[in-house]
């Protein structure tokens, strides 16, 4: 509990978190109202697309994820911390937690407040939560952006620099899942099993109520998992990342 308290002083008195948290909130509910705004009768609105802008909060909070390790190597304030507990696995475990936790908190915010502003812009179309699909939609945006930071988190570990791993994060997340599908033979096989693409497979379902949701690039080939399985396997991957990150930093100089 203490190395929790610690780490989350840390993080907390720091500008970055309260910023991204800003930038996440209004980035995904710009998204959304851009989309929401725009519904008709021909192309109603949906609780899926309330939720049009989660990938740029999810962005957002990678970059979070990322800077939570990167800036202590960049002002070695993480020597400081390693000297004090050596016990290295403890303290970025606590570190992880810490962030997940914030992650978990900025997602729920940023997802019910789309949801409650495309209630405002468009009364008239149906955006309750009336099934698990619908709820998924929404509350499932917080579960997704706590295990998307403990990716981050475990990137900034190996990567250790500020640019680099933000850098590579951006590029995965946001293009190079999506660009696989296009190798030749095999590239949609790939892309079903690739980690935010079953992540999407949680947050959209497998029902008609949650066909709205869509993202930049190539049409997102399915991952074969039932939702409940994706989020099993998205959260065994950032965890699987993130042990072997401790690893890594385990052995290596601080």
């Amino acid at each position: 509990m203490t190395l929790l308290a610690v780490e989350r002083i840390k993080l907390l008195t720091t500008r970055s978190p309260w910023w991204c948290a800003i930038a996440s909130i209004v980035l995904a509910g710009a998204f959304t109202a851009l989309v929401v705004g725009n519904a008709s009768t021909e192309f109603p609105a949906s609780v899926a697309t309330t939720q049009y802008g989660y990938q740029m909060g999810l962005a957002v909070i990678m970059v979070l994820g990322a800077l939570s390790v990167t800036t202590e190597y960049r002002f070695n304030t993480i020597r400081t911390t390693f000297a004090a507990v050596p016990n290295r696995a403890a303290v970025l475990g606590a570190k992880a937690t810490v962030v997940a936790l914030l992650a978990l908190l900025i997602g729920e915010i940023t997802a019910f407040s789309s949801w409650g502003l495309s209630l405002l812009l468009a009364p008239e179309h149906d955006l309750a939560l009336d099934s698990t699909a619908d709820v998924v939609n929404v509350a499932g945006v917080g579960v997704v952006y706590a295990f998307s930071s403990v990716i981050a988190v475990a990137v900034g570990l190996l990567v250790r620099h500020s640019a680099g791993a933000i850098s590579l994060l951006m590029i995965y997340g946001l293009a190079a899942e999506s660009m696989v599908q296009l190798i030749p033979g095999v590239g949609d096989d790939i892309h079903k099993w690739l980690p935010f693409n079953v992540a999407y497979k949680f947050l959209t379902g497998e029902g008609e109520s949650s066909g709205g949701m869509t993202v930049a690039g190539p049409p997102l080939s399915t991952s074969p998992l039932s939702p409940g399985w994706a989020l099993a396997y998205f959260a065994g991957f950032a965890l699987l990342l993130l042990s072997l990150a401790i690893v890594s930093a385990s052995k290596r100089d601080a």
